[in-house]
């Protein structure tokens, strides 16, 4: 009988002690990825069934309330721009002069013909706040020693309701993600590379994602730059900035 409760015993400390590692692991990743506020140069290289195109952007975002894109281009892409405030989001388009709100249904499409949705756009909160995270084993990719982390949602709000995530053992970035539906459907896979040091930290310069319920090779996010901890203006996010 002690044998049994002592068994209980170190298999209740044994999770225990994973959980809280799980969680260190992701609050590292954390730590890594995210910033009091950000300024980005990318392109974004949409891989269709037949062709490719390439629309470059700068993005700017302070904490997870408040981002503002600016598209470079192309030229028919030139002047496009999205604001987000909160729960809220604009795109202002200058061939129509127009400024639309994204809400409801619409936050679900495609962005720019993209494998990301104006869902994904809009979440940028730490994944420590939204997922509670179970280590489940050690994989290798490209060659790095992974840490492989279940995480499940804990609040209602949140676009996946279950990820899977493949951490780099030494430089605590994430190199794989899968996302689910809480049905347990594959609906994105992200792949992330070419991390580098910037600022004090690791960062993937190289993102693909791939929406799995659309045809097409993917859409492959490339950093040009990457500034953190920057002085960013407030009138920046403002609607006022969306036409000028």
């Amino acid at each position: 009988m002690k044998t049994g409760i002592y068994a209980v015993v170190m298999l209740s400390i044994s999770m225990s002690l994973a959980a809280q590692d799980a969680t260190t692991i992701l609050e590292t990743v954390d730590e890594n990825m995210s910033s009091e506020n950000r300024i980005f140069e990318s392109d974004m290289i949409i891989h269709g069934r037949r062709s490719s195109r390439t629309i470059g952007s700068r993005s700017y975002s302070v904490g997870d309330k408040q981002s503002f894109t600016e598209y470079l281009s192309p030229a028919r892409e030139q002047g496009c721009k999205m604001l987000k405030l909160e729960d809220k989001l604009w795109i202002y388009s200058p061939s129509t002069d127009r400024t639309i709100q994204i809400s409801g249904h619409m936050l679900r499409q495609s962005v720019m013909g993209s494998d990301l949705s104006y869902e994904d756009m809009m979440d940028d909160r730490k994944l420590t706040e939204v997922y509670d995270a179970a280590l489940v084993g050690n994989e290798t990719i490209d060659g790095r020693d992974c840490y492989v982390l279940d995480l499940v949602a804990n609040v209602d709000d949140v676009a996946y309701h279950s990820q899977k995530i493949w951490v780099d053992s030494e430089r605590y970035v994430p190199l794989k993600q899968e996302m689910f539906a809480k049905g347990g459907k594959l609906l994105k896979r992200t792949t992330l590379s070419d991390v580098q040091k910037v600022q004090g930290r690791w960062f993937p310069m190289t993102m693909v994602y791939k929406d799995m319920l659309k045809d097409g090779k993917g859409t492959e996010f490339r950093m040009n730059s990457v500034k953190f901890d920057e002085d960013i203006p407030d009138y920046i996010f403002t609607k006022a900035a969306l036409k000028q």
